[in-house]
């Protein structure tokens, strides 16, 4: 298959954006002990009055070049015309900023970076300790419909976490690393030293989805080693995912769920990735471009939404305004240029070797769980995800996508759960 070509001999590594690379040491532990620990509150208001000028000012097209084509050339013009109405009319933002802010934020100073993360605390004293992990073109936000389903005691199995969601150097309210060369073991190490030495957790759990993903398997296949990984819960893997030619060669049968998972990664393989070959090598030219468009950050990065589950979906259960919230963090922090270099600095982000790159190789005795939505865009059947973690249980889920944390809260909250039974 091209694709894999391509994967495996160009870009050998590239998806959505999953990353772990094997060859970079976890070096530098700071064992300073002043981070400078600050509450957040987001205030962005002056700056979205401005923003929205900037999207009355914009000109659309009348009409589509060339139509019919769905989303196989880009969002298509309807779409992006009515986003672009709503943001611009309906749009709420002093609402969506409160919303935001209901949670609590915090920024801490890891290696001369200034790491933004919610930190919401259960009431439980015997609470368990987890990160969740986003990845491009997410944030923190694709993860506020579980906050309450984790940090309250699940009815079934009386488990509670405290739940902490960084934003990745670069994105968002995070600043960006200072060197072009910032790979993700380097973030991962930053995540553990916030864990452990900024919030003083000895032991904790990871969720991690697209390039969150590979940061936190990078996390569960190193410092498990020091005990501080209780076990790892992924939708994605930074593995290179089989194509339907090797799952029928190992004699691997598939659900229909699964069916519906390998044909939208053909799909996404065929028509949606070439903004990764842009990522990797030209993001100043995409970034820079973007930088002071909304509307073309919102064709660009919302349209990226479109990848997730098709309507009905909770993520469209408030309109759009969840897609607008997304694209506005980004347009509001001028973060599209730094969030989007993080392809052009780990361009050997999926392993074509499925193996656990941990300490002399060995793979880590921490409990997997593995996500399988069916809407998502690539396939890691339970074969493959045995071969690099101790897999506890592998689910199915009929419903939703690439932003599961948005399409699918409960059944992602419940493997969460069901994970921590196995601690």
């Amino acid at each position: 298959m091209v694709y894999l070509q391509l994967l495996r001999v160009a870009i050998p590594a590239l998806c959505l954006g999953l990353a772990a690379s094997t060859g970079n040491a976890i070096a530098p532990s700071t064992n300073q002990r002043s981070f400078n620990v600050k509450t957040f509150k987001i205030d962005l208001s002056n700056e979205f009055r401005r923003l929205k000028r900037a999207i009355s000012d914009t000109r659309l097209p009348e009409v589509e070049l060339y139509p019919g084509n769905g989303q196989a050339k880009g969002v298509p013009l309807d779409s992006l015309r009515a986003w672009k109405e709503e943001w611009e009319g309906g749009y709420d933002w002093e609402k969506e900023q409160a919303k935001l802010n209901v949670f609590d934020h915090f920024t801490a100073d890891i290696e001369g970076l200034t790491i933004h993360f919610v930190h919401q605390k259960s009431t439980a004293k015997d609470a368990i300790p987890i990160i969740l992990l986003h990845g491009w073109p997410g944030s923190f936000q694709e993860f506020y419909p579980i906050i309450p389903l984790l940090t309250h005691k699940n009815a079934s199995t009386g488990i509670a976490f405290d739940v902490v969601i960084p934003s990745l150097p670069g994105f968002v309210f995070s600043s960006a690393p200072k060197t072009q060369n910032w790979t993700v073991s380097d973030t991962a190490r930053v995540f553990n030293t916030l864990m452990t030495e900024v919030l003083g957790y000895e032991s904790y759990a990871i969720h991690g989805t697209d390039w969150g993903s590979g940061i936190g398997y990078m996390l569960y296949s190193t410092f498990n080693v020091a005990g501080n990984i209780l076990g790892g819960n992924f939708d994605f893997l930074p593995f290179v995912p089989p194509s339907r030619e090797e799952i029928t060669a190992n004699n691997i049968t598939l659900v229909p769920a699964q069916e519906i998972t390998l044909a939208r990664q053909e799909e996404w393989q065929t028509h949606q990735f070439d903004y990764l070959t842009m990522l990797v090598n030209r993001p100043n030219d995409l970034g820079y471009a973007l930088y002071d468009n909304p509307v073309g950050q919102l064709a660009f990065i919302g349209g990226k939404y479109l990848w997730s589950q098709p309507p009905p979906s909770p993520l469209y259960t408030a309109g759009n305004s969840t897609i607008l919230t997304a694209v506005s963090l980004y347009a509001l922090t001028d973060s599209v240029v730094s969030a989007g270099w993080i392809y052009a600095a780990n361009p050997n982000a999926l392993m074509p070797d499925y193996t656990c790159p941990g300490p002399e190789g060995v793979q880590s005795a921490a409990p997997v769980l593995f996500s399988s939505f069916a809407y998502n865009l690539a396939l890691w059947p339970e074969e493959y995800v045995r071969r690099v973690g101790r897999v506890v249980a592998y689910r199915v889920h009929e419903s939703g996508g690439h932003f599961a944390g948005l399409d699918n809260p409960t059944g992602l909250a419940e493997d969460i759960c069901l994970l921590a039974r196995f601690f």
